[in-house]
């Protein structure tokens, strides 16, 4: 059976920690889609845009893997996290460099080894409410 919780919880380092979209290219297939808050992103390299215009607006970003854990046969991961970074526009807001912090869960679906399809919500609207009230 794969060990597909390793492959996530790479990805979630050599990606996001690392501050490297280009690490993409050795975990997901071309056609990779990334489900987020019902907007879909198709392509790795849309993919990689992506995740730069993010990185730009958290900045000092640090990804801490809750858990993670896999279905029987590796097809299916699922990982709660949490992103801690400073503020630097995320979600419109004004960047005013102030720590932030919010949490989510990622679904992926994984064949041959490569991740296919990131299935992501995240506590958008909690971290809005925190960045824009007094």
């Amino acid at each position: 059976m794969p060990d597909s919780v390793e492959l996530v919880e790479s990805f979630w380092d050599r990606v996001w920690n690392a501050h490297d979209p280009d690490a993409v290219d050795d975990f997901v297939v071309e056609d990779f889609v990334i489900t987020n808050a019902g907007t879909r992103i198709e392509g790795r390299e849309n993919f990689k845009a992506w995740i730069r215009a993010f990185l730009d607006q958290v900045h000092d970003l640090e990804l801490e893997v809750v858990e993670t854990f896999q279905n029987q046969d590796g097809s299916r991961v699922a990982s709660r996290w949490k992103v801690h970074g400073r503020n630097n526009g995320v979600l419109g807001t004004e960047p005013d460099g102030r720590r932030i912090s919010f949490s989510g869960t990622a679904v992926w679906e994984i064949e041959d080894g490569r991740l296919v399809h990131n299935h992501v919500e995240r506590a958008s609207w909690e971290l809005y409410q925190r960045l824009t009230t007094a």
